[in-house]
């Protein structure tokens, strides 16, 4: 068995990529499904729409290349991380549709609850998170209020709780094992990372049943075996899609910093076997765990980095494929500095406020489409610089230019990339292998299989493609940043 097949299963569509014995990538495919906005600021998909996307593009994926499901020697799952699923133990029927990570519905609940700070300590202190709908407890705690009898059925063991990866384990293994990995763990805000555990403290807070939690393994290890691609593949590796990412770019050492752009962007400092409390206002998370000993990272999270790119094709109708914003933001008026602040629901680190919205500054009679293309772009570099500033704050032992390792659909942008590095001020590296989300999960699977290296050699293995100095002068640099933090505190004022 020389192949490993890896499920990368995100917001707007399922990959999978089907990897060779030396990790290369041999054929992938890949299902857009519907998203759902039942209600303002609410986001949701159909719990079977992730489920069956991903196994038809798991099949499609074998049938392209030819390979024999025997030939498969594990399966590595990546996904987003915290949207909420539950589903009844019998009959694995939905109780509700998934709310996705995305989701604000929560946000009222959410505000109330971090005015009784000694609860709001508590939540920090053992999870490492704050207290935010973007987090999959209070989206729990949601269904359970409002579909009829979901508490006590859950109390009864009737109804079992996952994030996505929970969700395809349980699929895949026909129900067999109800299971998560301590990446999406950490992730719930019911989750104690310095315990390895999850935290009957915070599921009492929220009247959450512990019945229906999954057992919480590490990253690589023994998730149950499938027979429904045509023999009996186990599944060996788990990690959210920004820790299967982390480990994509060997970021291993205290010190590495990785970026990825895809919907949203979502930046992580490995921090080592410390975990590191954040006083502004970032997040404690597991970045990996293996062999029963977490490594922790701070992470800050941007809600809209791509997604902003798509709004300006299916929202605004500006151009009719991603690609098209480099050559407009190239070609845009150096004249015009138009800020774009894209909170379309609301903004993540540092700032932490769901109930902002999206606004745009500095336009002028002449601002048309390449513009808007530029702030568009502009604002993923803006909003990574925040999170790197809050990242030196925190850590003493961040490095004032360590280089960013990037990777997701934007860092095909060599325009994004070098304003990237432009506005931080630091370098930033683009690997040979972007597909690094579903090479990490590749290389648990793989590494648990017994068929690729060790972390070390991982390592070594890593290549570079391109290295993007910054050149734009330190005056310039910051009289955008500082037009960029006027309009993110004008945006939320208004």
């Amino acid at each position: 068995m020389t192949h490993i097949l890896a499920i990368d299963q995100g917001t707007t569509s399922s990959r999978a990529i089907l990897f060779d014995a030396q990790m290369k990538i041999v054929e992938m495919a890949q299902e857009e499904f519907p998203q759902h906005y039942p209600d303002s600021g609410w986001v949701e998909h159909d719990p079977d729409d992730l489920w069956q996307s991903t196994l038809r593009v798991c099949r499609a994926v074998l049938d392209k290349t030819g390979i024999a499901a025997t030939d498969i020697a594990g399966i590595g799952i990546t996904n987003q991380r915290e949207t909420t699923l539950v589903w009844e133990r019998e009959t694995g029927r939905p109780i509700h549709n998934a709310i996705v990570w995305q989701d604000r519905r929560t946000a009222a609940f959410c505000r109330d609850w971090r005015e009784r700070g000694e609860e709001e300590e508590t939540v920090t202190a053992k999870t490492g998170l704050i207290i935010d709908p973007y987090f999959a407890g209070t989206k729990l705690k949601w269904i359970l209020d409002h579909v009829d009898g979901a508490r006590d059925r859950a109390r009864k063991g009737e109804l079992l709780f996952g994030t996505v990866d929970s969700w395809l384990i349980w699929n895949l293994s026909g129900g067999a094992v109800h299971a998560t990995d301590a990446t999406n763990a950490c992730r719930t805000m019911l989750y104690d990372i310095h315990k390895g555990c999850w935290s009957s403290t915070i599921c009492g807070m929220l009247d959450i049943p512990m019945e229906m939690l999954p057992e919480v393994r590490d990253c690589a290890a023994d998730f149950g075996t499938t027979e429904l691609l045509g023999a009996a593949i186990p599944i060996l590796g788990v990690a959210g899609d920004q820790q299967a990412a982390t480990l994509g770019q060997a970021c291993f050492a205290p010190g590495m910093l990785k970026s990825t752009y895809g919907t949203g962007c979502f930046a992580l400092l490995n921090t080592g076997e410390t975990p590191v409390r954040s006083t502004h206002r970032l997040l404690t998370t597991v970045a990996y765990q293996l062999d029963g000993k977490p490594t922790y990272a701070l992470e800050g999270s941007i809600f809209i980095a791509g997604a902003v790119v798509q709004w300006l094709r299916d929202g605004l109708g500006l151009i009719d494929k991603a690609s098209q914003t480099q050559a407009m933001a190239e070609a845009s008026d150096p004249q015009q500095r138009v800020i774009m602040v894209p909170a379309f629901t609301g903004l993540g680190a540092p700032y932490w406020d769901p109930d902002c919205r999206g606004a745009v500054f500095g336009l002028t009679r002449n601002t048309g489409p390449r513009e808007m293309a530029r702030a568009a772009l502009e604002s993923v570099g803006y909003q990574t610089r925040d999170l790197l500033e809050a990242m030196r704050a925190d850590w003493q032992d961040a490095s004032e230019r360590a280089t960013l390792r990037v990777d997701g659909g934007m860092s095909a942008s060599d325009w994004t990339m070098q304003f990237l590095a432009d506005i931080t001020g630091a370098p930033v590296d683009r690997p040979e292998i972007t597909e690094t989300t579903a090479l990490g999960a590749a290389w648990l699977a793989g590494m648990r299989a017994g068929i690729y290296p060790d972390m070390a050699s991982f390592a070594q293995g890593w290549k570079l493609e391109r290295s993007f100095a910054p050149e734009m002068d330190e005056e310039k640099r910051e009289a955008g940043y500082a037009a960029w933090r006027r309009a993110v505190a004008a945006t939320r004022s208004a």
